[in-house]
């Protein structure tokens, strides 16, 4: 009899603690991925700013003496937790495949699976030991690449041939996702000098970018397509543009016209939603996953700013690269912060206002 109660009371004190890690797995969903996707673009930023540069201003000269130490703290943070979040989502592959496979349909949720090799290609960007001419770069492309490529057919292809699929009916601002994976990869494979695969990964995302574009400028109903606590996927609307902006000038070699367009373009859809404060007052009512959209969107903008700077002449655009910077700075490490104090509800909180197979809204709700 002691024998068995002890054997029972073994159990429930496995099973108790086992049951924080299947709460983890259960809230755990590819949007998580826009942690490590700030700050692994953070670390890109930074790298970029402290890099040497052929000039005499006095901006430049400033920004390069950043200490190294920051870049490297930087990607060593981004390193460790995308590992992390990789075995965890993993672990919910294997232990919870119903749940992926529901995210996998959901056409909201289905963006975000790009987020995991966007965040692992840019930390392959800004790597301080890994070369692009060297083979483990070239092996790393493709190993990063080839998810997104077969992300790509199954959903572009659902997007003009499936009748229940179409961009029109499900189009929304995180379908931007999509693209930026194809941007991000093309400015990897350019690094490489792999310029015709570049232009191909960049004619692919920025068709798309077009279309979805011209799709959501054109929808009939926000509050259907932008449910409130996806809000800061607006924030995607110049993400895209700018990442394009700097990807292109990878591709050409310098920051010329096209650089420029879509450079100004992300300027002003940023300027038009900075005016408008009040269209994010819903989603901040509670600390959301999602608000790390604004974090890596910001940083997009600062890079493609500091490119911009680099290779144009004048104070103003000095100016501009610092502004920017400054403020995805100042957004990124607010949220660090309060992700640090909020890590309990992101992970283990159950009044979710969110679908919790999912963490998106459901279809219900936002279609």
């Amino acid at each position: 009899m002691g024998t068995s109660l002890y054997a029972i009371q073994e159990e429930a004190t496995t099973t108790k603690s086992l049951r924080p890690l299947s709460l983890i797995l259960t809230r755990v969903h590819a949007g998580y991925f826009g942690i490590t996707l700030s700050i692994s673009s953070q670390a890109l930023l930074w790298k970029i700013l402290s890099s040497p540069v052929n000039s005499s201003q006095g901006l430049h000269h400033m920004f390069h003496k950043l200490p190294s130490l920051s870049f490297l703290l930087l990607w060593c943070l981004a390193f460790p937790i995308q590992v992390f979040l990789s075995l965890l989502y993993t672990l919910k592959c294997f232990l919870h495949f119903n749940m992926v496979k529901q995210e996998f349909k959901h056409h909201v949720g289905v963006n975000y699976l790009f987020a995991p090799w966007v965040s692992w290609l840019l930390l392959l960007q800004s790597s301080p030991w890994v070369s692009p001419d060297s083979a483990l770069y070239v092996l790393l492309w493709w190993a990063f690449v080839t998810p997104l490529i077969a992300l790509d057919v199954k959903i572009y292809g659902q997007w003009f041939t499936t009748e229940k699929r179409f961009l029109s009916a499900f189009a929304s601002t995180a379908s931007h996702m999509t693209v930026l994976g194809n941007l991000v990869g093309a400015r990897t494979a350019a690094l490489m000098g792999w310029k015709e695969s570049a232009l191909c990964m960049f004619s692919l995302g920025i068709i798309h970018y077009l279309v979805i574009f011209v799709t959501l400028y054109q929808r009939l109903s926000g509050e259907n397509y932008s449910p409130p606590n996806l809000r800061p996927t607006l924030c995607l609307f110049f993400a895209v543009p700018s990442t394009a902006s700097s990807s292109w000038r990878s591709i050409s070699g310098s920051f010329d016209q096209p650089s420029k367009m879509m450079f100004y373009l992300s300027l002003f859809i940023f300027a038009s939603l900075a005016c408008r404060p009040l269209l994010f007052k819903r989603c901040m009512r509670r600390f959301n996953v999602a608000w790390w959209v604004y974090s890596f969107s910001l940083t997009f903008l600062a890079l493609s700013s500091a490119e911009y700077a680099h290779d144009m002449r004048g104070i103003r655009g000095k100016g501009l690269m610092l502004a920017l910077s400054a403020l995805s700075v100042v957004v990124f490490l607010s949220l660090l912060v309060l992700t640090a104090l909020r890590l309990d509800q992101l992970l283990w909180d159950e009044e979710q206002d969110e679908e919790p197979s999912l963490g998106f809204p459901s279809d219900s709700e936002s279609s």
